[in-house]
């Protein structure tokens, strides 16, 4: 019982910053949810679920700001590169990998925060931008079920709005989940107890939904831009923390 309590927690605290700024579902019940699922996979496959779940959710709402020419080369080299990162999950030690994360998502919240006017300059919606983003992203989302950051670091300058800059992480978000949703259930990744497990989370993700919508309606956009990356350093900070700790 004590677990499932957690797990409604961390399901309605992922949803509310996943709703509030985009992404950060994973990044946030990730520093968690290893420690109450019997193995990394089945922790990282429950992640995904439940993001998929709010993901689409909130997709339904900003669909209409999507622009596909600029969407869909990201997620073609995502596919590409999760799939492959995936099939190494099982060779790869939890705890080591965390600490790779949490070095790299401090690293970039702070690239970000301080060369972010000469980085609108260079970040454009070209090829070469766009395949490379979907590549990092898939490889992060195979191994630690966090997509989310390369991509909402290269939405978050490229796109006109906030709105824009939500519909697009969001469907993105929809589109990659399923894609990592179909190779885990074909590894075996689906079991009964993750099963269990996102029932429960459901109860958490309405509540998280509900207060991330009425948060993200009183944001500004210049502060909004900000939050975003002071979330990624304080993602990996934490990240980092608890994989040293344990």
């Amino acid at each position: 019982m004590e677990n499932i309590l957690y797990i409604i927690l961390l399901a309605a605290g992922a949803s509310f910053i996943q709703r509030t700024i985009g992404f950060g579902f994973g990044i946030f019940i990730m520093t968690a949810l290893p420690f109450l699922m019997p193995s990394y996979a089945e922790a990282v496959t429950l992640s995904g679920l439940l993001s998929l779940t709010s993901a689409t959710v909130v997709m339904l709402q900003y669909i209409k700001y999507v622009t596909w020419k600029r969407f869909l080369p990201i997620v073609g080299a995502f596919i590409i590169f999760s799939t492959a990162a995936i099939l190494m999950l099982d060779r790869i030690e939890g705890p080591t990998m965390r600490k790779i994360l949490g070095c790299m998502l401090i690293f970039l919240s702070f690239y970000f925060s301080f060369f972010k006017e000469k980085l609108q300059k260079h970040i454009r919606a070209t090829p070469g931008w766009m395949l490379g983003t979907g590549s990092v992203s898939g490889v992060m989302g195979g191994l630690f079920g966090m997509q989310g950051p390369p991509v909402v670091l290269y939405l978050i300058v490229s796109e006109p709005t906030k709105n824009h800059y939500m519909g697009m992480i969001q469907t993105y978000a929809v589109v990659t989940n399923i894609t990592m949703l179909a190779v885990r259930i074909y590894n075996g990744y689906v079991t009964p107890a993750v099963g269990s497990a996102y029932l429960y989370g459901l109860a958490g993700l309405a509540i998280g939904v509900i207060a991330g919508n009425w948060a993200f309606k009183r944001i500004p956009s210049r502060l909004f831009t900000y939050l975003v990356y002071a979330y990624i350093g304080i993602s990996g900070a934490v990240i980092l923390l608890t994989a040293i700790l344990r």
